[in-house]
């Protein structure tokens, strides 16, 4: 659509075996917006993230991903090789496992900027340097020149952000940058990528399980449940006023200032979904027998004003004011 850097259209993402990690998704992305895509583990969040830049090596992806008005699903891998880094990039979960122990933080930040750039190895590493200096890693100079295992958790998460963000990319794919970091360390990163969205104008698509750092950071939401959208809407809808019982149920297993001391969470029963005809989130929902008939667990709720449910729209707005 036009306006939109990023355009995903019915994306399937089906792995050797039959398993099928995301099933039918659509989002959007505007220039300098940033997304939130939430869901428990397994929900299809990282595999929708991998999608985007190409990074399935077996799965089978199916469906549409306009970058730019660029056709990604299908793309080569020359072409998406110039794209990556360039102008689409990526954070991944675990910094330590994607940084190569065996060359210097800034030989790696380097090479990224080189691919992408004519430029000389003096002015990749004057770049490189700069980059250290803007997530904050002291003394840049000298620990450009130092390996990954010298730098704490913290610290090689920044760095894996200097070299998504070396090359000024337009779209941002952030899997779940904050995990196994201590709280004050989450925010600082997560301030870091705001500062950076705001100075540089690039998108971000922030793939996370925290609803506390959807609340904090994001412009909209899609939740993610058995590889489906089930609802999507600005954070302040989704906070407000949740359409979809699993949202409630994430909702009520968070910590929140607006309740009593003391109130205790409500974790989601059962396990994440497999394989399901009807509504994915029907085995877990405590509300299925309000629906009519077996609706629920044979026919699957198509995507209606954002929300993914055979309730109607009176019956989900009592129902979540009676939460």
């Amino acid at each position: 659509m036009p306006g939109e850097l990023l355009s995903v259209r019915d994306l399937r993402v089906r792995f050797p075996g039959g398993v099928t990690a995301v099933d039918g998704l659509s989002f959007d992305v505007e220039p300098g917006q940033v997304l939130g895509i939430v869901g428990e583990s397994g929900s299809g969040k990282s595999a929708t993230g991998l999608s985007v830049l190409g990074l399935h090596d077996r799965a089978e992806v199916t469906g549409s991903i306009l970058f730019g008005g660029k056709e990604l699903v299908g793309a080569s891998e020359r072409e998406l090789r110039r794209l990556r880094g360039d102008d689409l990039a990526m954070v991944f979960q675990d910094p330590l496992s994607s940084l190569h122990p065996h060359y210097t933080i800034g030989r790696q930040i380097s090479e990224a900027y080189l691919v992408h750039n004519r430029a000389g190895r003096q002015a990749a590493r004057a770049r490189a340097v700069e980059m250290l200096e803007r997530v904050g890693i002291p003394s840049p100079e000298r620990r450009y020149d130092e390996y990954p295992h010298q730098f704490s958790g913290g610290m090689r998460q920044r760095v894996m952000i200097a070299m998504a963000l070396v090359c000024e990319p337009r779209l941002l794919v952030a899997d779940e940058p904050t995990t196994a970091l201590d709280v004050t360390v989450q925010a600082q990163i997560l301030a870091l990528i705001d500062e950076l969205r705001r100075e540089v104008g690039t998108a971000v698509v922030l793939i996370t399980h925290d609803l506390g750092v959807v609340a904090e950071t994001c412009d909209s939401v899609v939740v993610m449940y058995g590889g489906q959208c089930v609802e999507q809407g600005s954070v302040a809808d989704i906070f407000a006023r949740p359409q979809m019982p699993y949202t409630w149920g994430l909702l009520g297993s968070m910590p929140r200032l607006d309740r009593p001391r003391g109130t205790r969470l409500t974790p989601i029963p059962g396990v994440p979904a497999t394989v399901h005809d009807g509504c994915a989130f029907e085995p877990r929902c405590e509300y299925r027998e309000l629906v009519a008939g077996d609706l629920c667990s044979t026919v699957r709720p198509s995507l209606l004003d954002g929300v993914r449910c055979h309730l109607d729209q009176d019956q989900r707005r009592e129902l979540w004011a009676a939460r």
